[in-house]
């Protein structure tokens, strides 16, 4: 059928092998770490009080799909904002990120390795230089196998 991708690496078909789960491992609920909602960075207000002096995980949309323990290894204690370069309309995006990144005390950006995720990343750091603030910032890079790069 030929190369589906548009061009960009990141959209590439691929098939993931993986081992199937034994009942034994698929017993028990795991639960979910989400403390807020919205959680699609056009929807969320930027004076939300989950934001006020919280750690908070701006994820590329498809993060939570690929990283089976996202919740637990990324979202866990956060507020969460997520997005994507790619697809979403994000002329306004610098700018509602620095007004959010008033309140918080630290940033976690969670990106796939595609390099069009890389798009966050850049606006993560253009709003937290905008936003004047000096906190810490982490970048976690996950693979399209949800393994953490």
């Amino acid at each position: 059928m030929g190369n589906l991708g548009c061009g960009c690496p990141g959209s590439m078909a691929r098939v993931i092998e993986r081992n199937e789960t034994s009942e034994q491992e698929a017993k028990g609920s795991i639960p979910s770490e989400l403390r807020q909602w919205p959680v699609q960075l056009h929807l969320v207000p930027p004076t939300a009080p989950y934001f006020q002096d919280a750690d908070i995980l701006v994820a590329a949309d498809c993060v939570a799909f690929a990283m089976g323990e996202m919740h637990r290894r990324l979202l866990k204690g956060k507020a969460l904002a997520i997005a994507c370069p790619k697809l979403d309309e994000t002329g306004n995006y610098v700018e509602k990120l620095a007004q959010i990144f008033q309140s918080v005390k630290s940033v976690t950006v969670a990106i796939m390795e595609v390099p069009c995720c890389r798009g966050l990343d850049v606006m993560v750091r253009q709003a937290l230089e905008k936003s004047g603030r000096h906190i810490p910032l982490e970048t976690v890079v996950i693979g399209i196998d949800g393994e953490r790069r």
